[in-house]
């Protein structure tokens, strides 16, 4: 019937006004009718709109992650799960100085890591020991989880909650329906004594556990549960409310639609359509004419764009000179909720429990930019209801001759994502010239070109998937950033290696003895990485001291940046090995010997 009836609607579409259809909407989802055309499942996808919590969450633009927990103590970015619950032992642990600051610097919303893939609980769970509770801070009376929120409730922010599915501390991890049943008790502490929850956060990871063992998640079951008892949070990652841009970079693409038939990986008939449609979080292409051609089924799925303001997720003292520059925080920005995202930004507390200086420091920078540029529309007639229609172009006057660099668009998402090509002219001595063109807007797109002295824009609709509704337009400048931020050597000695001796694994001679404090892998982005290894050193190449045996670098295929390892003592030597033990992808990639580094200091 459904499908039925949504035949009957697009005929109308086809063969009437369109005006008299301009109400009608499909939230979240959309079922298509068997045997229409391309340009009728076109004017459909233009009708798909988000939900109420949906779009809040959307206009929330700048929110805030919070890794905080056992990899703090550790200086990891996973931890094992067998860990020492008295390693988490904040000295100075103030929520509202988290809270306080992030609200001062514009973010709208804190999710914190209630629990990472270590399986180390921020509040006190009945479900495990390996939890606040079992620690000795705060004389096992600690509730990070609850100290979190009440600063939350304090300083009006929204509040979620990151709960790992991978728990690398559970027994019965591997045991899909017990440790299913243990997630929904955790994940129902967490959604029924902290108040409102906005938004639920779960990535996909599912590495083996203690018994060596996969899980097979029950994402329909976890799903009740936060429907039942937060039905205003929006269930992100693998939740299908938003969905993951595909990298942590902080990158949206230049055609970032929202009204897609991606879908997170939750059932079977989800996962073959996925692999029929060869559809991920990572492609390209989400929601082009071409793909909703082979479709049935659109979403309303809006891109979130995580990135860490350190090299890592998780505090760690060596990174304290590696904080994002204000430069390529601008830059993240620009590419993420000027490409119809929200910025989820991580900043990690330190061992204190509190939000490090430094970091505080460019937050504070980063704010202060942003409203200088955009405190200052320099358009007089931005607000407007433009109804636009393909080849349609509109004029807009500046307050007076002025230099702009930035332009800034907004659909009224709430009638759906339709504009598909615009661009943007202005007008030097009685003649338009091209300033910039885009495909997508969305929610917001904002583009940047040289510096013009200009009076006039003209903004044209090349194309759109019905009449196209612009509620917002703005012209603003935005100043220069010089860029004096030290970048971090990768090695204290150079990589101009007197001897390779062997490929694999890798033995090098670095050509007199030092005193070697640590090394570092520098990964290549376009090929496998190294997962786990074993590193050696040696004065003889005969006799050979393995210092680091199965290491691990944690997310490295998702956030492959530089990977700093230090040893607990300095070692002696001449040589090195490194050992490939497996790759990201399950190979055994070898490493170039310009991808290790030796650290000294």
């Amino acid at each position: 019937m459904r499908k039925f009836i949504l035949y009957i609607f697009f005929a109308g579409l086809l063969f009437m006004s369109c005006s008299q259809y301009k109400n009608t909407f499909f939230i979240k989802v959309v079922d298509f009718p068997e045997n229409i055309s391309e340009e009728e499942k076109v004017k459909i996808a233009a009708h798909v709109v988000p939900t109420a919590q949906q779009y809040a969450w959307q206009q929330m633009e700048l929110t805030a992650f919070i890794h905080f927990g056992m990899n703090t103590f550790t200086n990891r970015e996973w931890g094992e799960g067998t860990e020492d619950p008295d390693l988490f032992n904040p000295t100075d642990f103030n929520a509202e100085q988290w809270v306080s600051n992030l609200k001062e610097t514009g973010f709208k919303m804190v999710i914190l890591t209630a629990k990472h893939h270590d399986g180390f609980c921020l509040w006190p769970t009945k479900t495990t020991n390996h939890s606040v509770e079992f620690s000795s801070w705060r004389d096992g009376q600690g509730d990070v989880v609850r100290e979190v929120k009440n600063a939350c409730d304090k300083f009006d922010m929204k509040f979620g909650v990151y709960l790992s599915p991978w728990d690398r501390n559970a027994p019965n991890y591997g045991d899909s329906k017990a440790y299913n049943t243990m997630f929904i008790n955790q994940l129902t502490e967490l959604l029924s004594n902290y108040g409102e929850i906005h938004e639920v956060w779960f990535d996909g990871a599912n590495g083996e556990g203690p018994n060596g063992k996969l899980q097979e998640y029950d994402w329909e079951s976890f799903y009740n549960v936060i429907d039942s008892l937060q039905p205003k949070a929006v269930k992100a990652i693998m939740g299908n409310d938003v969905r993951w841009v595909g990298n942590e970079k902080g990158l949206g693409r230049e055609t970032e639609w929202s009204v897609t038939p991606l879908n997170p990986d939750i059932n079977k008939n989800i996962i073959n359509e996925n692999k029929r449609l060869e559809l991920k979080p990572t492609s390209e292409d989400l929601g082009s004419r071409t793909l909703i051609s082979k479709t049935n089924t659109l979403y309303w799925y809006p891109s979130e764009v995580d990135v860490s303001i350190r090299p890592g997720w998780f505090y760690n003292p060596d990174q304290d000179g590696q904080i994002k520059s204000l430069q390529e925080l601008a830059n993240i920005y620009f590419k993420s909720v000027g490409m119809n995202s929200v910025l989820l930004l991580n900043i990690p507390p330190d061992t204190r429990g509190q939000i490090n200086e430094v970091d505080v420091l460019r937050l504070k920078e980063f704010s202060s930019y942003l409203k200088t540029v955009f405190e200052n529309n320099k358009l007089s007639n931005s607000s407007i209801y433009w109804e636009a229609n393909i080849g349609e172009t509109k004029e807009f006057n500046l307050k007076e001759v002025d230099t702009i660099n930035t332009i800034m668009l907004q659909e009224d998402i709430q009638k759906g994502q339709r504009v598909e090509s615009f661009k943007v002219e202005g007008l030097f001595d009685n003649e338009w010239k091209i300033l910039t063109k885009g495909t997508t807007i969305g929610y917001k797109r904002l583009l940047q070109f040289e510096d013009v002295v200009i009076s006039k824009i003209r903004v044209t609709i090349i194309n759109t998937r019905d009449g196209a509704n612009i509620k917002n337009i703005g012209a603003y400048y935005a100043p220069p950033i010089v860029d004096t931020t030290d970048k971090e050597s990768l090695s204290d000695i150079g990589f101009d290696w007197a001897a390779v001796l062997l490929d694999e694994p890798l033995t090098v001679n670095i050509g007199k003895e030092y005193e070697i404090s640590g090394f570092t892998y520098n990964p290549n982005i376009l090929e496998e990485k190294a997962f786990t290894y074993n590193f050696y050193v040696s004065n003889d190449n005969i006799n050979w001291t393995k210092i680091i045996s199965n290491g691990e670098f944690s997310n490295i295929e998702n956030n492959p940046i530089p990977q700093f390892v230090r040893f607990d003592i300095k070692h002696k030597a001449k040589y090195f090995k490194f050992e490939t033990i497996s790759g990201t992808k399950g190979g055994k990639p070898v490493i170039n010997p310009n991808q290790i580094g030796i650290l000294t200091k």
